[in-house]
């Protein structure tokens, strides 16, 4: 190995040096007590030192974010390309989805952190466009789908949507979802009962307003059940879908 890749890959480990101490100290503290300047004393370097690699702490939250996001890539391939139907493909992506928010709930409150204004854009340009080109699979693997379901006649045509606008109505659901999930309290007064098997009936009742064949009967629960414990064992050989509510592994920004 020559001295250039030798030094590559000694910034690179200690890259995933300060990301990885900055998730520990986010998960123990909280995201608003995080500190450039405790980073740096925890991993045992010059504050400076950290400025070499991310220019602001925006730029460290949005990398990290975008690290994590990777690990998302693989669930939702098994989603995407799964032989069964491509409407049940788009229950699979739901669900592969719902499996990363419990197993990882930090994920999607660091996600909702680093996408408000004030972290957005207050990282670098350089930083969020690799953020985009990282999530750009997974765009593609939804389009995918739903260009799919319209060459096999599963999808009207003249939606007066495109594949890759259409799979945003699924998108928003699901966020908005997570983000009512993880708001302690809230859906507890509009008497939501299990949040999520209610996400999957808002996505079943959308699928239709799509007329996305075969249409389903939104209001039989047995067969929602069979459904989802069938794409659950098929794609992810998991026994049944993680319809739980949120698990809050990070500390309350406040």
């Amino acid at each position: 190995m020559g001295t250039k890749e030798r030094r590559q890959r000694e910034l690179s480990a200690r890259e995933q040096r300060f990301l990885d101490c900055a998730q520990g100290l986010i998960q123990r503290d909280g995201l608003l007590s995080l500190q450039m300047s405790r980073i740096a004393e925890e991993c045992d370097y010059a504050v400076g030192t950290l400025y070499q690699h991310f220019a602001s702490k925006e730029d460290l939250l949005v990398t990290l974010a975008t690290r994590d996001c990777m690990s998302r890539v693989e669930l939702f391939e098994r989603a995407a390309k799964w032989t069964g139907p491509t409407r049940e493909r788009m229950l699979a992506i739901a669900i592969a989805d719902l499996m990363m928010i419990r197993a990882q709930p930090e994920f999607f409150r660091l996600a909702q952190y680093v996408f408000t204004d004030v972290i957005w854009h207050a990282a670098s340009a350089k930083t969020r466009q690799r953020s985009l080109e990282t999530s750009a699979p997974i765009g593609v693997l939804i389009e995918g789908i739903a260009t799919d379901a319209v060459r096999l006649g599963d999808l009207p045509a003249n939606t007066g949507l495109t594949p890759q606008t259409l799979t945003i109505g699924p998108w928003t659901l699901c966020m908005g979802m997570h983000t009512l999930v993880h708001a302690e309290g809230v859906l507890e007064r509009h008497d939501a009962g299990e949040p999520y098997r209610l996400l999957i009936k808002h996505l079943q009742h959308l699928l239709n307003g799509y007329g996305w064949q075969p249409l389903f009967d939104v209001s039989d629960e047995a067969a929602i059940d069979a459904q989802l414990a069938r794409i659950s064992r098929e794609v992810f050989d998991s026994p049944s879908p993680p319809l739980g509510g949120a698990t809050h592994s990070y500390k309350e920004a406040t």
